[in-house]
C-alpha cells in the first residue's frame, strides 16, 4: 500500500471513532433531558437526512477539490454540531449537523482509495479500511459508553468544564478533541495527482447528472446486484445499531454503557468478516456471497430467543462476521463499476444516496413504530425477514442476469477479473 494510504486510514479511524461515540452520548443526552423514546431511534435517520438531500452535491464537492482538504472540512462541520449540542440545541438537530459533515466526508474517504491504489488492491484496500472502521465503532461506542457510565463521567464533571452540568455534555466536549485530531490528519493526506472536476456554477445542474449517474449503476447488471446488496446491508446495519441497544436493555435489563459493549461486539465480528473478505475474495468473486445476506437475515430474527449474554457475545459475533464477508467484495465491486462507469466521487454519492435513503427510511419506520408502542423484539423480527427475504430477490435477480444476459456478465466479470490481476 501506499504510504498516504495509512494517513487516511488513521484519519478515518478518529473520524468514525467520535461519531460512533457521539451517537452513544446524544442517546443519554437526550435520556437525561427526559426525551421520548422515539427520539433516540430518531437520531439515526436524522443523520441520514443530508446524505439523501445532498447526494447529487457532494460528490461533486469531493471531485472538485483534493479529498484530503474535503475531509478536514467534513470534520470541521462536525464540530460545529457538537458545540450546536453544548449550546441547548436540541440533540436531534445538532446531530443532524453532524450528519451534514458525514455526508460530505464519505465520498471523499472512498473516492481518493480509487485515485490513489489500482484496481488489484480495491478489495485489499476496503477490506483494511472497513475492518479499521468496524473498530473505530467497536472503541467509539466502547468509549461513549463509559464516557457516560459511572466509572468515567465523574472523573469528567470534576474538570468543572465551563457551561457543563452533566455527564453526556462532558462527553462530547471531550470528542470535540477527537474530532480536531482527526482533522490534523486530514492536512497531511497527500495530493493524489488526479485532476479536479470543477463544480459548476449553477449547482441545480448537477440534478440531471446525479440522475444519469443514478440510472446509470441501477442499470449495469453488476453495478445494480452490488448497489442493490450495499444498500440494504447498510440500511439494517445503520439501524441494527440502536435496535442492539434496545434489545440489551429489553432482553438482558442493559444500562447504556453496557448495551454498548454488545454493538460493539457486533462490530468486532464484522471486522473479522472484512479482513477475512479482503484476503480470499477477488472482484470477479464478489457476487458469490449473496446468501450469505440470507442467512444473516435469519440470524438476526433469532436474537429474540436470547436472554443470556454469554449466548449472546459468540452469536452476536457470527452475525457481525457474516455481514463483514458480506458487504466488503460487494463494496468494493460497486466501487469499479463506479469509477469506470462515472468517477469516484459521483459513484460514491450516488451509493451514500441509496444507502442512506435506505437506513432514513428504516429508521423513520422503526422511530414511528417506537412511537406507537412496538416492541424491541418485533421490530427485530421484521428487520430480520425483511433482510432474508430482499437478498433472496436480489440472488434471483442476479440469476436472471446470468441466463438473460449471460454475454455481458462474463464481459464485466472478465474486466473486473483483468483489472484484479493486473491493476
Amino acid at each position: 500500500m501506499k504510504r498516504g494510504f495509512y494517513t487516511i486510514m488513521t484519519a478515518q479511524f478518529f473520524s468514525s471513532l467520535a461519531d460512533n461515540a457521539l451517537f452513544v452520548a446524544a442517546i443519554e443526552l437526550l435520556r437525561h433531558r427526559g426525551a421520548p423514546e422515539w427520539q433516540g431511534a430518531a437520531l439515526v435517520p436524522m443523520f441520514a437526512l443530508f446524505y439523501v438531500l445532498l447526494a447529487p452535491f457532494v460528490g461533486a464537492f469531493a471531485d472538485a477539490k483534493p479529498k484530503g482538504q474535503v475531509m478536514f472540512i467534513s470534520n470541521a462541520i462536525k464540530v460545529l454540531g457538537c458545540l450546536a449540542m453544548l449550546v441547548g440545541v436540541h440533540p436531534l438537530l445538532a446531530y443532524t449537523l453532524v450528519g451534514l459533515g458525514a455526508a460530505a466526508y464519505s465520498p471523499a474517504k472512498y473516492g481518493i482509495l480509487t485515485e490513489l491504489l489500482p484496481p488489484s488492491q480495491l478489495v485489499k484496500a476496503n477490506g483494511w479500511i472497513e475492518g479499521l472502521t468496524i473498530a473505530s465503532i467497536i472503541l467509539g461506542v466502547l468509549l461513549g459508553g463509559q464516557l457516560v457510565g459511572p466509572a468515567v463521567a465523574p472523573w469528567l464533571m470534576a474538570l468543572s468544564l465551563p457551561g457543563i452540568d452533566n455527564a453526556p455534555d462532558a462527553a462530547i466536549a471531550l470528542l470535540v478533541v477527537v474530532y480536531a485530531l482527526a482533522a490534523a490528519f486530514n492536512l497531511r493526506i497527500p495530493l493524489t495527482g488526479v485532476t479536479p472536476r470543477p463544480m459548476p456554477r449553477n449547482p441545480l445542474v448537477l440534478l440531471p447528472d446525479f440522475w444519469t449517474c443514478n440510472m446509470r449503476l441501477w442499470r449495469d447488471r453488476l453495478g445494480q446486484i452490488s448497489l442493490s446488496t450495499t444498500t440494504l446491508f447498510w440500511g439494517v446495519s445503520g439501524n441494527l445499531r440502536y435496535i442492539v441497544l434496545a434489545w440489551a436493555a429489553a432482553a438482558l435489563g442493559y444500562s447504556t454503557t453496557q448495551a454498548s459493549a454488545l454493538v460493539g461486539v457486533v462490530a468486532l465480528g464484522t471486522a473479522v468478516g472484512a479482513v477475512v473478505a479482503s484476503m480470499r475474495m477477488r472482484l470477479d468473486q464478489a457476487t458469490r456471497v449473496i446468501p450469505l445476506g440470507i442467512g444473516m437475515g435469519l440470524l438476526v430474527v433469532l436474537m429474540n430467543f436470547i436472554d443470556n449474554v454469554w449466548v449472546a457475545a459468540p452469536f452476536l459475533v457470527l452475525l457481525g462476521a457474516l455481514g463483514g464477508f458480506l458487504v466488503v467484495p460487494m463494496n468494493a465491486l460497486l466501487q469499479h463499476r463506479g469509477h469506470n462507469l462515472m468517477g469516484a466521487g459521483r459513484s460514491i454519492a450516488v451509493q451514500n444516496f441509496n444507502e442512506q435513503a435506505c437506513i432514513l427510511g428504516l429508521g423513520a419506520f422503526y422511530s414511528f413504530s417506537t412511537g406507537m408502542g412496538l416492541s424491541a423484539f418485533a421490530a427485530i423480527t421484521a428487520f430480520g425477514l425483511l433482510v432474508a427475504g430482499t437478498m433472496a430477490l436480489i440472488g434471483a435477480w442476479h440469476k436472471r442476469n446470468q441466463r438473460e444476459h449471460a454475454h455481458e456478465i462474463e464481459r464485466l466479470l472478465e474486466i473486473a477479473r483483468r483489472d484484479d490481476l493486473h491493476g
